[in-house]
C-alpha cells in the first residue's frame, strides 16, 4: 500500500494574476475609504448637534439680555435726564458765578458816595442808574470801568443835574 496517489492540482498557476491582486487591493482600500467617510459624516452630524445646542444657548442669552435692557431702559432714561439736568445746572452755576464776579467787581470799583437806583444785568450788558455827588467821582468811576477786563465798551446814556440829589447818571456797559 505504499502506492502513492497521484496529486491532483486544480489550480493551474500559483501566482495570482495582476488584475485579481488589483481588485483585492481596490476593494480593501475602498472599504477603508467608505468607513473613514462614514466616520467623518457621523462626527460632522454629532458636531452639528453641538453647534445647534450652542446656537440655542446664545439665543436664550440674547433674549435674557434684551429683557434686562428693556427693564433698565427707564432707569437709563432717568439717568440721562439727570445727567442733562446736572450739565444744565453746572452751566447756569458757571454763568451765575461769572455774573456774580462781574457785579462784585463793578460794585468794588464804585467810589464812596454813589447811590445806585437801578442795576440791571442782562446776558451781554449792564445798565446802571445812579446818583453821584460830583463830576470827579463820575470820572474816576468811568475810568475804573474802562480798565475792568470784563467790560468791552461803556456808554453814558444820560446825565441830569438835580440840585437836591446830585447828578443822575445812566450808564450802559457791554460785556465781553
Amino acid at each position: 500500500m505504499s502506492e502513492s496517489f497521484p496529486s491532483i492540482n486544480l489550480v493551474k498557476n500559483q501566482q495570482v494574476p495582476l488584475l485579481d491582486r488589483f481588485m483585492s487591493w481596490a476593494l480593501t482600500v475602498g472599504r477603508l475609504i467608505v468607513i473613514l467617510t462614514e466616520i467623518v459624516a457621523v462626527i460632522a452630524f454629532i458636531y452639528r448637534f453641538s453647534l445647534d445646542e450652542k446656537l440655542v444657548d446664545l439665543h436664550s442669552k440674547i433674549k435674557q439680555k434684551q429683557t434686562l435692557i428693556s427693564l433698565l431702559k427707564s432707569d437709563e432714561n432717568k439717568y440721562r435726564n439727570l445727567q442733562d439736568r446736572i450739565a444744565l445746572a453746572a452751566t447756569f452755576s458757571e454763568k451765575g458765578s461769572k455774573a456774580n464776579k462781574t457785579v462784585k467787581g463793578i460794585i468794588d470799583l464804585m467810589p464812596p458816595g454813589i447811590k445806585i437806583d437801578n442795576f440791571t444785568l442782562n446776558k451781554d450788558r449792564i445798565n446802571i442808574d445812579m446818583n453821584i455827588a460830583s463830576i470827579p467821582q463820575l470820572t474816576a468811576f468811568i475810568n475804573s470801568l474802562k480798565s475792568y477786563p470784563e467790560i468791552k465798551s461803556i456808554s453814558i446814556d444820560n446825565i441830569e443835574n438835580k440840585p437836591s440829589l446830585g447828578l443822575l447818571v445812566k450808564i450802559t456797559t457791554i460785556l465781553k
